[in-house]
């Protein structure tokens, strides 16, 4: 697998506690899916993108986090969030990392275990050949609860996500949900996440409010339903690993 054209960093998002696993003494992303931390698979993806950087947010329990990513081997810095202030706050605590690249840049959850390479590839194609400043991958969830939902104006234009706990009754009806998984340039990226505010139910700085900023700004945005609903099972219950431990043997026997 290799990135289709320029350079590609990758930013993955593991700061989080995961209090709803029954485990609050472990880094969420340490929790294992069928034998394996969930960030294993997403750093088994990782690898077949070939990335020029890899940057890993880490924030709860990060040195067991960290330890584990040394003993893959794998060539990543790490930069950590000290206050649990929202993912866009966990993603600016990168910039760092990144100084000094003006490539793309490719967000990816630690807890989304399943995503695999071949969509990636697609959704960063699809980036390319529509010209995108930001594009956001997102599928249809036949139960969409707990997610943000893909808004789009009547020409079925995206123009914003709404977080579940923001979203209005209408809002809540809407299938097309976001993955959590984003692609845009390094520059729009930083200037933007310094622009998003906290005015919202949990009072944290949403990575998605980019979306809106950017769309404001004129710049061109797109979400792409590339997805398999079951590849972007975020895990975040008891019931949400079960879930993903079943479409995982799916995926298996599919290959």
């Amino acid at each position: 697998m290799f990135y289709l054209k320029g350079e590609l960093a990758i930013i993955i998002l593991a700061a989080g506690q995961g209090k709803r696993m029954n485990n609050p003494g472990q880094a969420k992303v340490m929790t294992e899916l069928v034998g394996k931390p969930l960030i294993d698979y997403v750093l088994d993806t990782v690898e077949r993108l070939e990335p020029d950087k890899l940057a890993i947010v880490v924030g709860h329990q990060k040195q067991s986090v960290i330890d584990f990513i040394m003993s893959k081997n794998v060539e990543a810095e790490f930069v950590e969030q000290k206050e649990r202030l929202g993912t866009g706050h966990a993603c600016l605590q990168s910039e760092a990392l990144l100084n000094g690249y003006d490539g793309d840049v490719l967000i990816l959850a630690g807890d989304v275990p399943l995503v695999q390479a071949e969509t990636l590839l697609q959704f960063i194609s699809n980036h390319q050949e529509n010209a995108s400043d930001v594009s956001v991958l997102s599928t249809l969830m036949p139960n969409p609860s707990g997610y943000g939902r893909i808004i789009r104006d009547k020409d079925f234009s995206f123009v914003a996500i709404v977080e579940e706990r923001d979203a209005a009754e209408e809002q809540k009806q809407i299938q097309e949900i976001n993955s959590g998984i984003f692609l845009l340039n390094s520059d729009l990226l930083f200037n933007s996440l310094k622009k998003v505010g906290n005015n919202n139910a949990q009072k944290e700085y949403y990575l998605t409010d980019i979306v809106k900023i950017l769309k404001s700004e004129g710049k061109n945005v797109f979400s792409f339903p590339d997805a398999d609903f079951k590849e972007i099972q975020g895990i975040n219950t008891i019931d949400d690993l079960s879930l993903a431990e079943g479409y995982l043997k799916e995926f298996s026997e599919r290959n």
